[in-house]
């Protein structure tokens, strides 16, 4: 790092700014979190904005830092330093840099002296663009895979596919490098990724998930967390993280994911998107690397409704039940929710939807019942390989499948039987209408911010009943992301896709 550049000498800057400028300087290269909370001026109004987005207050400013984000800068040189002085007691500094990796970024300040110190109320931090964000995507190109026919219905869009699907001449990864590396070019796309392909559809690349599908916050232990760019230095939701913030981000139309306990639906609340669990076996899994089987469903997201109905007319059998569209809300489900979240949904349901109470009082069985049976065919389906590489695993997911192993038996059977007669009592719960209920019971959360167990309660009703579900973006008041899910009976998918198409052109 080198020293401030001298100002021109008809502008010299007030005095004390320029240490104040180089103790910010300082505190940033070394992550030093102290003094940058001391150094950003205190209040509402104060910010911070980086490639993530932008923070708007002190404490928002601090409550990021505190939930674990690394820095945003980069170790650097400055190149130039200019000062505009606005009176004694306001200046704007913008710095230009030069990181050790190339490239050039800059920074700008706009400080104010406030109980005679100086400290900034608002920040600007930008690096040089990455050539490649490998928290997004493990592999890109431009396409990766090219369209089997240009003249498809879906020509012109672009898919990010999670990293589970079979691609043609790539390695399956699964969001761990210990998978890779053992993993041989697949020798034909997935059922899924060849019907897009035939559609028109290219693959702009593979997009990272967490650990083998295993998780529901999107982080990844070994590749770092998606952003969120709908919901700022907040998880992004997963485990198909990677392809709904391909989809979020703009580098994608077109978010191929799977969801067996929600890793569509979670994801497509936090990130503001449209998305779809299909019921399960309705769209062919070949060429999917499975999580749970029974289980797992191929799943998508998109940024408009209208996509989404687009690629189910691709992925979906060819057939419409044309059954009921009732709309029944249940005060039980939406009260799982925090809040803000069941504050949204209520000012989006609309007229003539109907309230039903249902009998959940043993809601909480099932759900641990879903989570044992899970895990057993998790472990049936991976545990002799990673039973000698457990060690390689992040560790969230590590302690999910060694939970997994010491699932006995007998305590499979009988989580087996709990949820196969849940899902028969939801089924018949929903029966030919549709339910509205939340896609997940929280905006997303900030790191360390522990929500699995209350989302799982919520998610696991359209797993139980292999049901589809399709997730409708709202905002809170707030003006976070989140979202409505319609779930309705085994095999209605293209029936929940017109009405979300509907109810979005009347909702635009």
């Amino acid at each position: 790092m080198t020293d401030v550049s001298q100002p021109p000498r008809n502008l010299q800057p007030p005095p004390g700014l320029v240490e104040a400028f180089r103790a910010y300087e300082a505190a940033l290269m070394a992550d030093d979190r102290a003094t940058l909370d001391r150094l950003f001026a205190p209040g509402e109004t104060t910010l911070r904005g980086d490639a993530a987005g932008l923070l708007v207050g002190h404490d928002a400013i601090g409550a990021a830092a505190s939930g674990g984000e690394q820095s945003t800068a980069q170790q650097r040189r400055l190149v130039q330093t200019h000062v505009q002085t606005i009176d004694d007691d306001h200046a704007l500094v913008v710095a230009v840099t030069e990181p050790a990796t190339g490239g050039r970024g800059q920074q700008t300040q706009l400080w104010a002296r406030v109980a005679h110190e100086w400290r900034i109320t608002a920040a600007h931090i930008s690096v040089p663009a990455p050539a490649l964000d490998r928290s997004v995507w493990r592999i890109v190109g431009d396409p990766l895979v090219p369209s089997t026919d240009p003249d498809g219905t879906l020509s012109g869009e672009t898919v990010a596919v999670k990293d589970l699907y079979a691609v043609a001449g790539q390695r399956i990864g699964a969001g761990t490098p210990e998978w890779l590396q053992h993993a041989a070019p697949e020798a034909e796309h997935a059922d899924a990724v060849r019907l897009l392909l035939d559609a028109g559809a290219e693959i702009r690349g593979i997009a990272r998930t967490v650990e083998l599908a295993y998780g529901l916050t999107g982080a990844n232990a070994h590749y770092g967390t998606p952003p969120n760019p709908r919901a700022p230095h907040r998880l992004p939701g997963g485990s198909s993280s990677g392809s709904a913030s391909a989809v979020s981000l703009g580098h994608a139309s077109i978010g191929l994911g799977t969801d067996t306990a929600g890793s569509i639906r979670v994801p497509a609340a936090y990130q503001g998107l449209f998305g779809i669990r299909t019921t399960t076996g309705a769209v062919p899994t070949g060429g999917v690397l499975p999580l749970a089987p029974g289980y797992d469903a191929v799943g998508w997201l998109t940024r408009s409704a209208f996509l989404l109905r687009a690629v189910g007319d691709v992925l979906l059998p060819d057939q419409a039940t044309g059954g009921d569209e009732t709309l029944v809300v249940v005060p039980e489900l939406l009260g799982l929710a925090a809040p803000d979240v069941a504050e949204a949904i209520r000012a989006w349901i609309p007229e003539g939807a109907r309230e039903e109470h249902w009998p959940l009082h043993r809601l909480d069985d099932w759900v641990t019942a879903l989570a044992t049976d899970q895990g057993a065919r998790a472990w049936q389906v991976h545990g002799e390989w990673l039973a000698p590489r457990m060690d390689t695993l992040g560790a969230d997911v590590r302690q999910r499948f060694e939970n997994a192993s010491r699932i006995t038996p007998e305590q499979a059977e009988a989580a087996r039987t709990t949820a196969a007669d849940a899902g028969r009592m939801v089924r018949d719960l929903v029966g030919d209408r549709i339910v509205v209920l939340p896609s997940a019971p929280t905006v997303a959360p900030h790191p360390g911010e522990h929500v699995r167990g209350t989302t799982r309660r919520l998610t696991s009703l359209a797993t139980l009943g292999g049901l589809p579900a399709v997730s409708l973006p709202l905002r809170t008041a707030r003006g976070l992301p989140t979202a409505v899910c319609l779930v309705a009976a085994p095999g209605r998918d293209r029936d929940l896709l017109d009405l979300a198409t509907r109810l979005s052109e009347v909702n635009a």
